[in-house]
């Protein structure tokens, strides 16, 4: 009984890993927004907006289900990465992903955004709070490669004025490309 009981740990503990879900039960803080759905008419616009091809890795910051990484994938083959606070909407995503059939080109951690590593995105995705947007265009400044698109799904970036703004079903999303120079 002991031994199986070890074995079935070990075998969960492997799963865990090889998931993506880092193993920790609670989020390492309070996530900073609750998890509310974009809806798919809204993340088809958020994916065609940013232009997004097989090329690309579309990284989305607070993924919650992980419906705007796995959309791109099954759309047009990008990969994609998921990054959310909560493990337990990493692992609802990852589930979500493989029984979509696009776990192989989607991936989902449970870390905070505002500290993960972003700098392998081609664009990046978000539909967060105004307040929050403001706080991560720094990291989207420095982080990302010129060229990187960003759309965010109905808030803006302030002073950061978008390239283009789409209201789609009533709801704005809005688009920046990463510039070559700084902006100022």
């Amino acid at each position: 009984m002991i031994v199986r009981s070890v074995i079935l740990a070990v075998a969960l503990a492997a799963t865990t890993v090889a998931s993506g879900v880092a193993q920790q039960t609670a989020p390492p803080r309070t996530p900073d927004v609750i998890f509310v759905p974009t809806p798919p008419d809204v993340v088809d616009a958020m994916l065609k907006l940013a232009k997004v091809t097989s090329s690309d890795v579309v990284y989305d910051l607070g993924s919650g289900d992980g419906r705007i990484p796995i959309a791109a994938a099954k759309m047009y083959g990008a990969r994609g990465v998921g990054i959310d606070i909560d493990p337990e909407r990493v692992r609802e995503a990852t589930g979500n992903a493989r029984t979509s059939g696009v776990a192989d080109k989607v991936t989902f951690l449970a870390a905070d955004l505002f500290t993960a590593d972003i700098s392998p995105a081609t664009v990046v995705t978000l539909y967060l709070l105004p307040s929050l947007n403001l706080k991560l265009a720094s990291k989207l400044m420095s982080d990302l490669k010129p060229g990187t698109r960003i759309v965010s799904h109905a808030f803006d970036m302030g002073d950061w004025k978008p390239q283009q703004k789409q209201m789609v079903s009533g709801r704005p999303i809005y688009l920046w490309t990463i510039p070559s120079t700084p902006r100022r």
